[in-house]
Order: structure tokens, then sequence, then C-alpha cells
């Protein structure tokens, strides 16, 4: 079949998880229990944070906004999934597919962006804690979110301009649950060489700058605890980085994790069930982490779900 102009390119094909008919009610459900407790875990985290007057400080508001973009990451692949599985389909249209990789890629960043933020944060928090409020403000932690979006938001539409110039089949099959960058690059029928370089040259530098500020920050943290004479101290300071950690941990881990099974075993199924890991598991395990090691998270949930509760209760007796 010739290639065609993505101009008359009516869709592609995603080929998902399984092609066995047998195994998509059990897709669907796995997937639909998966994304609700993401969005609910979530939403909840977000609720609390804004509802609590005590979590109104750098750390809770750097967290809402993780929390928001991992609901967006997740709405970005899931959905379309679960309407193709419903509908026992396997279409995308093209402007469908192209802003799925637009989103995908801007929420992807961003995420990567406010992990560095967050571990700044927890550096001056500990190295520099009587300049915290003078340093973190609310204008630079207004900036500083508003940067980690412009910045995805550039190279997100630059990487769309370039997949806009090649020439695809129609009815193309991607070997993915959802529209990704590199097996779309793959699929291309025209030559995708530039698209590649900035592609790997774009993903280098979001990877090589945001996990030097990280660990420039635990290096800068882990040398302060040292010194630290307080044993005390020292505990309440690291607890406070250790669900961030975690996160952080699970972030590029199930993201290496990827990578080498993609390139070890060059399998498309292989790559797509790794990236269930960081696309589905991760966003879902992240309220988790952070409410269940956080005392004020968890007593900011308690007090946002008893006032519910008081509320249901009120409207139910009137």
């Amino acid at each position: 079949m010739e290639a065609e102009n993505h101009t008359v390119l009516s869709h592609f094909l995603l080929l998902g998880l399984s092609e066995d008919p047998d195994l998509q009610p059990t897709l669907f459900g796995l997937f639909l229990s998966m994304y609700l407790v993401t969005v609910l875990g979530n939403l909840l985290i977000i609720l609390a944070v804004s509802s609590d007057s005590h979590l109104h400080t750098p750390m809770y508001f750097f967290l809402s906004n993780l929390s928001f973009v991992e609901i967006c990451f997740t709405s970005t692949t899931i959905p379309k999934m679960l309407v193709n599985i419903q509908a026992h389909s396997k279409d995308i249209s093209y402007r469908e597919c192209l802003s799925q990789v637009y989103f995908y890629i801007v929420f992807l960043g961003v995420d990567n962006f406010l992990l560095t933020v967050m571990a700044f944060d927890r550096f001056v928090a500990i190295c520099h804690p009587l300049n915290y409020t003078v340093i973190m403000n609310p204008r630079l932690c207004v900036l500083l979110v508003l940067m980690c979006w412009l910045i995805m938001f550039w190279i997100a539409l630059i990487q769309i301009l370039l997949a806009k110039r090649l020439a695809f089949s129609t009815g193309t099959e991607i070997p993915h649950f959802f529209c990704e960058l590199a097996q779309l690059l793959k699929v291309a029928g025209s030559d995708a060489l530039i698209n590649i370089i900035f592609t790997y040259v774009a993903g280098a530098l979001l990877v090589v700058f945001p996990m030097t500020g990280i660990l420039f920050s635990y290096f800068q943290i882990v040398s302060s605890l040292m010194r630290m004479s307080s044993i005390e101290r020292k505990y309440k300071a690291f607890s406070t980085c250790v669900s961030h950690i975690c996160v952080v941990s699970l972030f590029y881990g199930t993201g290496v994790g990827v990578y080498l099974s993609s390139s070890v075993t060059h399998s498309s199924q292989a790559s797509s069930v790794a990236s269930v890991m960081y696309t589905v598991v991760t966003p879902m395990l992240n309220p988790f982490i952070y409410s269940l090691r956080n005392k004020d998270v968890k007593g900011a949930l308690r007090r946002l779900l008893s006032r519910t509760a008081s509320c249901l209760c009120g409207i139910t007796e009137f």
C-alpha cells in the first residue's frame, strides 16, 4: 500500500495490548478500575490541599499540581483505549492521534519538571530553613510551575509540527494502546530522520537537566543532614523527602524499564506492556505514596471526608 499524505489520511489502527477477544472484557475492567482509582486518588489530594489552610505551603502547592498533571496524563491515553475495547474497534483518527501525542508529551514533561521543582523545594527547606519563606515565595512557586508548562508546550508543539510533515498509509497499524511518538515514527512512510534527531536531543535534555537538578538537590540535602547533630532533626527532615524519593524512583525506574525492555526484546508488545507501568500504574500509586507517608495529608483527607460526610448527612436529613 502506498504512503498517502497526511491531508487525506483518515485514521490509524491501535493494536492495543492484546488482540485476544477473550481478554478484552478483563482488560476493560482492569484499566477502568485503575483509571477511576487514579482520578479519585489524585482528585482527593487536590481537594485536601486546597481545602486545608495548613497545607497552603509551596510543598503542597507543587503536590497538588503534580496530582492534576497525573489525572491529565492518564486521561490522555486510557479513555480512548476503553472506548475502543467497548466498541470492538481499533480506529483512532489522524487528529486524535496527533492530539494524543501532543498532550502525552506535555504532561509527561511537566510531570518530570515538577519532580525536579519539588526536589529543589526540599533542598531550600532543609538547607536554608531560615530563608525558606523568602526564597520559596508564592510568586516564585507560580513562576516555576508556569515555566514547566511553557517549556513543554513549545517542545510538544515542535514535535507535532515535525510529525505533520510525515506521510502515512491509510489504516497504518500502531503496535501500542495509544499513539506514542516513537511508535508513530516507526510506521511513518516517509523519512523521519529530523524527527528522530529532535526526539533524541529533546529527550536527552529533558532527562539530563531534571535528573541533574534532583541529584544535586539531594546531594546537598544529604550533606546538610550529615552536619546535623540531632538524630530527631535528621529523621524529621529526611521524612519530608521520603515520599518524593519514592515517586522519583518509581517515575524514572519505570521509564528505564520501558527503555530497556524495548532495547533488549525489540518487541512492540513487550514495550506496550511495560509502558503501562508509567502511564497507568505510577499515576495511580502516587497519591497513595504521599497520603500514606505524610501525616499532614492524611489529616487533611480525614477532615475533608468528615466534612463531606457531615454535608451528606445534612442533605439527607433535610
